[in-house]
Formats: structure tokens, sequence, C-alpha cells
């Protein structure tokens, strides 16, 4: 099971187990992190699930979809490793992940 390493709205770093198939978002509110509000339950219809991928990981999640990238230009605090975390899937190739949960808009 790949790990994956949580940092929330206050700076606190939390590494959690991520089933392989699920997505980041998934990851994330399955391990109470209530904080991602994720409202649209992952259907890429929202920007409540927006991340900062940290910058060693950035290649490996690759580039936004088209639809994820209008999402995101809704955010204020849209930066160059944004992606919204219903669309990263987690595997194997992503242990050690990292992602920052952004300010909520």
């Amino acid at each position: 099971m790949p790990n994956l390493i949580v940092v929330n709205r206050a700076g606190d770093e939390t590494t959690i187990d991520a089933r392989e198939g699920v997505s980041v978002m998934q990851a994330i509110r399955d391990n109470g992190f209530d904080e991602l509000l994720a409202l649209c339950g992952g259907c890429c219809s929202c920007a409540t699930c927006h991340v900062f991928v940290d910058e060693a990981w950035a290649g490996a999640v690759g580039a936004a979809s088209g639809d994820e990238d209008d999402l995101l230009d809704s955010s204020d605090h849209r930066g160059d490793r944004s992606r919204l975390s219903c669309q990263i899937m987690m595997a194997a190739a992503l242990d050690g992940l990292r992602v920052a949960i952004a300010p909520e808009d």
C-alpha cells in the first residue's frame, strides 16, 4: 500500500496509507482530513479538493487535464503545482507522494 504525505492548512504533516486505485482526494478524506471539502465527490466539477503537489512529485503526477485546468483557474490560490486531488490516482509509483491542502477559496 503506497504512502501519501499530507500537509494540512496548519502546516502539520501526516503520512497515511493510500490504497492503489483510489484518488488522492479519497485517501485524504478517508483518513479524517475534514478541511478538504471535495463537494462534488470527485466528479471534477468543483475545485474544493485543490492541493499543491510537492515539487519533487510534479512530473510523476503529470499535468492537469483541460477540465481540471479550467476549474483550477477559479481558485485565487492556484500555483504552478496546483492539482485537483480527485484527479490523481494512487499507484505504487506514487509511494511517498507529498501534497499540501490548498487554502480555502
